[in-house]
């Protein structure tokens, strides 16, 4: 909007579209290598310790002989985009066009692919900088179905796994996600509505309404990102893709009776299909 060749001053031209001239100069600056250190240890103890605001993740840095002030944890907190978790009054208001949806899952049972499809985005720190990972993920089997890596938290990334999931795996009955201005943008409500998908979406602050997904990214995290050191966006997608394939069909589940989230998802398709 700016033309900083014409003949009009930037000052006047910043007037004339009710901007402030500190936004015309404004250059951003990439983050500190000590910032990125402190948003990766912030990044552990919330995995660790999710219903920690900035004070207590103060005391607990502070603790570890890292002095830091609240409001720069608060800072980065809001900039990886992660918050305390905890019960509370749901008094925010939704972006204009957003609709907040009810929570469909309390007391639901979950036993079969493709009856409930959760996703989420979780904060992945890098070596120089961080990128952010959403995956929808099918309740019943743990499996993976679509996952997109992003530099931005905007809705594009969100919408294009979505599509990507819908595409390949068909449509859940349920499809359940926190929030987040992501997904309850038109972009990504449109998707499951056209779909006709019953849409379900955690209360807010409510953390365990989507545990499915908050124990993979603890996985995820624990078994891939914090043992390597990203050196770009492009090695990051990379090597989450090749981990991402092995959670699929390498490594067993527990909680699926030792078997992979591809046997339980794809075993459970063949013998409905079968019957």
């Amino acid at each position: 909007m700016i033309d900083r060749t014409h003949d009009l001053p930037v000052s006047r031209q910043a007037r004339a579209l009710s901007l402030a001239r500190s936004t015309v100069y404004y250059r951003p600056r990439p983050v500190s290598a000590e910032a990125l250190a402190l948003m990766r240890r912030l990044d552990e103890l919330h995995l660790d310790y999710p219903f920690a605001g900035a004070r207590m993740l103060r005391a607990l840095l502070r603790r570890q002989g890292v002095l830091v002030g609240r409001r720069h944890v608060a800072t980065l907190m809001k900039r990886m985009g992660i918050e305390a978790i905890y019960r509370r009054p749901n008094t925010s208001k939704p972006a204009q066009g957003h609709k907040i949806y009810p929570y469909l899952l309390r007391g639901a049972l979950i036993e079969r692919p493709n009856h409930v499809w959760a996703m989420d985005i979780c904060y992945i720190p890098m070596r120089r900088g961080f990128v952010y990972l959403a995956a929808v993920v099918d309740v019943a089997s743990r499996r993976v179905l679509a996952h997109r890596v992003s530099i931005t938290m905007e809705a594009g990334f969100c919408v294009e796994a979505l599509e990507e999931a819908l595409a390949k795996h068909g449509r859940p009955d349920i499809f359940n996600t926190d929030q987040g201005s992501q997904f309850t943008s038109l972009e990504f409500t449109g998707v499951l509505t056209a779909a006709g998908l019953a849409i379900s979406m955690d209360g807010k602050g409510a953390w365990r309404d989507n545990v499915f997904v908050e124990r993979l990214w603890r996985t995820v995290k624990y078994e891939e990102v914090y043992l390597r050191a990203y050196d770009s966006v492009s090695q990051a997608r990379a090597s989450i893709s090749r981990y991402l394939a092995f959670y699929n069909g390498g490594r067993p589940h527990s909680s699926l009776d030792e078997r992979t989230p591809d046997e339980a998802y794809f075993g459970a398709q063949a013998m409905a299909t079968a019957a």
